[in-house]
């Protein structure tokens, strides 16, 4: 009987320690968030997608310049955009030909794209001309190992509305950065497939409701983008774009 009650204290940390072990980091499984990524291509790579990116929304642009995009590849606008506007290689492609047919005169003469050595590896500051109108744009994308964009994300080029300040942080490279692309689990696995109705993310998303709702608008994508669109009413350009 000794020689149990001396044994248990030892059974007892060796199944602690494998439970413990069985739980992957940040960077394990098909969970793993995109910070855990490194760049695998030069910066020409990234710059050239957030170009190719901008070319699929001006009207003056090579209408074959297209970003490579990832199967699984997601947008994400902050308000007073329309959260969830592209889901999927196919949609979001589909999604940017509505956007060009609503607004025909669409173009980007300003932009400016840059590398970064971590995740989201290509960022931009645009301005986009709507028929005569600027509209100042901060963008991010997110890739994979293989260079696919996996996640774009963007918020209006306006003080109260970017997730930095612009002027001690022109291009998000503090840690006070607030951003859904590093949240999203699966973007740090080396295809950076989203599973928005995976364990993963079910579990992520119980304490992080921005990430829910990213997830539940993925199951009905144009139903929830068409109805972001009425709820956002007219003045939106012009909260937006400052106008």
């Amino acid at each position: 009987m000794a020689h149990r009650v001396a044994l248990c204290p030892f059974v007892f940390l060796l199944v602690a320690c494998s439970t413990e072990a069985e739980v992957p980091g940040p960077c394990e499984g098909a969970g793993a968030l995109s910070t855990c990524l490194s760049p695998k291509a030069d910066d020409a790579h990234y710059i050239e997608q957030g170009e190719r990116y901008f070319d699929t929304l001006d009207a003056s642009a090579d209408p074959e310049s297209e970003p490579d995009y990832a199967e699984t590849v997601a947008r994400w606008e902050w308000p007073p955009w329309l959260l969830l506007t592209g889901w999927g290689k196919e949609f979001t492609l589909a999604a940017d030909e509505v956007i060009l047919a609503a607004y025909p005169g669409t173009t980007v003469p300003e932009r400016d794209c840059r590398a970064f050595g971590v995740q989201p590896f290509g960022r931009c500051r645009v301005v986009i001309d709507y028929e005569g109108k600027p509209c100042p744009i901060y963008e991010e994308f997110t890739f994979n190992d293989a260079g696919l964009v996996t996640f774009v994300e963007a918020w209006s080029d306006q003080p109260a509305l970017l997730p930095m300040d612009a002027e001690a942080d022109p291009w998000g490279e503090g840690t006070a950065v607030s951003r859904l692309s590093t949240r999203v689990p699966g973007l740090g696995t080396s295809e950076g497939i989203i599973d928005p109705t995976g364990e993963d993310m079910q579990q992520a998303a119980e304490n992080d409701p921005e990430l829910a709702d990213f997830a539940a608008r993925t199951q009905d994508f144009w139903v929830y983008w068409a109805e972001a669109y009425e709820a956002a009413g007219e003045d939106m350009f012009a909260r937006g774009c400052g106008w």
